[in-house]
């Protein structure tokens, strides 16, 4: 059997996602249908208009979302939604493992929903940061190679500071140099 009416908008989501473009699609199509009055503060609407509007608002809801409003008769109530509302939605989406998280973020005490998706967000990068650095160098992979391995021996045996390339100012030039076995430089005889 197929959709008895198609919809003139998508459905709101479960999630709330894309609620503020849902909202006014809502809010217009009300208008174009003379309830728009239904949706906002200290209406006079009947409640008959009450009824088309939430008969036409609960068709553009998820199921799952029908289920949860299905003793609202109000379809103010599906306008207005307050910070506490967003947060409460928002906490309620951390799965069962996470609930200690959950109850960090409510300690926080937030007021405002921005505030709570702005930390949000940052604890989401810092949290792939950490997941690409782990997986670049997963722990009880070998150390990092030295980079200079052979100046480092030098050094470590205090055979004179490193002067870099090119700074013996003549000495030694065409002369096939040669390291000992213990790890000094040595001109090879020919």
């Amino acid at each position: 059997m197929s959709n008895i009416s198609k919809l003139e908008f998508f459905a709101l989501n479960i999630s709330g996602k894309g609620y503020s473009s849902w909202i006014l699609d809502a809010e217009i199509h009300l208008d174009t249908m003379g309830l728009v009055e239904t949706i906002k503060d200290n209406n006079q609407a009947s409640s008959k208009e009450r009824a088309k509007a939430m008969i036409f608002l609960r068709h553009h809801l998820d199921e799952g979302l029908k289920m949860q409003y299905l003793t609202v008769k109000d379809p103010l109530v599906l306008e207005n939604v307050t910070e506490h509302d967003k947060l409460e939605k928002t906490y309620s989406t951390f799965s069962a493992s996470s609930m200690l998280l959950q109850q960090q973020y409510r300690g926080m005490d937030f007021k405002k929903y921005s505030k709570l998706l702005s930390h949000l967000l940052i604890a989401e990068r810092h949290n792939d940061l950490l997941i690409k650095n782990h997986e670049s160098r997963p722990v009880g992979s070998m150390s990092l190679p030295e980079v200079n391995q052979a100046n480092y021996y030098q050094r470590e045996r205090g055979h004179g500071s490193y002067r870099g390339r090119g700074t013996d100012h003549g000495r030694d030039r065409g002369r096939k140099m040669n390291y000992n076995h213990d790890g000094r430089l040595a001109p090879k005889n020919d």
